[in-house]
């Protein structure tokens, strides 16, 4: 396993102590309070545990190497993580809603909440700091399980954030039926996040292409450092996990020895490879008959 790897699972194990001691602190704040709001607040902490989890088994197997049952690498593994999430988050806002509903049609005030209060903003606090760095180091390695795991936490701060608001103004209005109205916003929030997340991942699990920017800055690059061809064409890219693959047609002169045609193509990876270390390209090399566009390296 390489050092990038280890590093990327040493953070999404402490994912899980991290999610375990804000999962303790919120339900802490609930009993002390005995809000809807907070129960809710504390059952989606209950998610986070569950999807810190899958993401550290996705990001196990996904640093497997490519064998021979899976040639093309084990990276897609990050994928299922983050729709697994995405359901376990759907679930959260489903139990959220029948404890909401309920609480909703009979009021009961908040007791004593500035207390628990403070104890949900500290558990707050700590999950702002991690998705924070969750979402920096998911960037960074384009780690679609540690960029899940840190938009649902840092979904859970604004969801907390709103929770805190009902709370307080319940216990100054005296309108008791705020702390259940906010749980149920708390609800649909969670349901919107749930969605989006498993939007983009089965995105990636669908071979999604990638986006106008990138294929933009392959296509300069090709041409930058695609002297000796003729013609580039058919470009074709997708994602799994942190991989990038790419491949497309190279038209190169007719009477060009293969070594020659070979040096193009090295050149070419090297010059991907220098701005995108995670791809695996390739390439098929063509005669100028099956040029489209004669003349020029056309992109």
């Amino acid at each position: 396993m390489s050092p990038r790897s280890n590093n990327l699972l040493t953070i999404a194990l402490g994912s899980v102590f991290v999610a375990l001691v804000v999962l303790g602190l919120k339900f802490l704040a609930y009993t002390m309070t005995g809000s809807v709001a907070l129960y809710s607040d504390a059952l989606e902490s209950i998610i986070n545990v569950a999807a810190a989890v899958a993401a550290y088994i996705a990001l196990r197997v996904a640093a497997r190497p490519a064998d021979a049952n899976h040639p093309y690498g084990h990276t897609k593994a990050e994928y299922f993580s983050a729709v697994a999430e995405g359901v376990l988050i759907v679930l959260a806002a489903i139990s959220i809603a029948r404890e909401a509903i309920p609480a909703l049609l009979a009021p009961r005030a908040v007791d004593a909440p500035y207390e628990g209060l403070l104890v949900n903003m500290g558990a707050s606090a700590i999950n702002a700091v991690w998705a924070t760095m969750l979402l920096r180091t998911g960037r960074l390695s384009r780690s679609p399980a540690l960029l899940a795991d840190g938009k649902h936490v840092m979904s859970d701060v604004v969801t907390s954030v709103g929770v805190l608001i009902g709370v307080v103004a319940a216990k100054l209005t005296g309108l008791a039926f705020l702390d259940p109205l906010l749980a149920l916003l708390v609800a649909l929030n969670i349901l919107w996040s749930g969605w989006q997340l498993m939007r983009e991942s089965v995105g990636g699990l669908m071979d999604a292409a990638v986006d106008n920017t990138t294929e933009r800055r392959i296509r300069t690059l090709l041409s930058e450092h695609g002297e000796g061809a003729l013609e580039v064409h058919d470009l074709r890219t997708r994602h799994a996990g942190r991989m990038t693959f790419i491949e497309f047609h190279l038209v190169v002169p007719g009477a060009m020895s293969v070594e020659e045609a070979h040096a193009i193509c090295d050149r070419l990876e090297d010059a991907l490879r220098a701005e995108m270390p995670d791809i695996s390209v390739t390439i098929h090399v063509e005669p100028q008959e099956k040029a489209k566009h004669h003349g020029v390296l056309v992109l």
